[in-house]
């Protein structure tokens, strides 16, 4: 028998995605404490899709994850150097999410 799916609403998962922003604790502290599985949770980190397609560094994160074995040592100089600002912009976008809903 399967599990009924729990359904958040939209202020616990504000608050849920606050601890992680905010306060730093790590994704999988929050999915284990609250019974949510990973990729649900980062569903509801949502950004534009102008924002997601400029995302270059979460493309790489992705190759790297699934792929390591295939990345450039050059690529990896490379994408850093010209990417870091991606950090920054997500960040911001997320941080705005966050504050928009408290």
């Amino acid at each position: 028998m399967s599990e009924k799916r729990r359904h958040f609403s939209p202020e616990e998962k504000v608050g849920i995605l606050k601890k992680h922003l905010l306060e730093k604790v790590p994704v999988y502290t929050l999915c284990d404490q609250f019974g949510i599985h990973p990729a649900m949770f980062h569903r509801w980190l949502i950004i534009d899709q102008d924002l997601c397609e400029r995302l270059v560094m979460a493309k790489f994160r992705n190759r790297l994850v699934h792929l390591y074995w295939k990345i450039n040592p050059e690529k990896i100089f490379e994408i850093v150097q010209n990417n870091l600002e991606d950090f920054k912009l997500f960040e911001k976008k997320i941080v705005e999410f966050v504050r928009s809903r408290l």
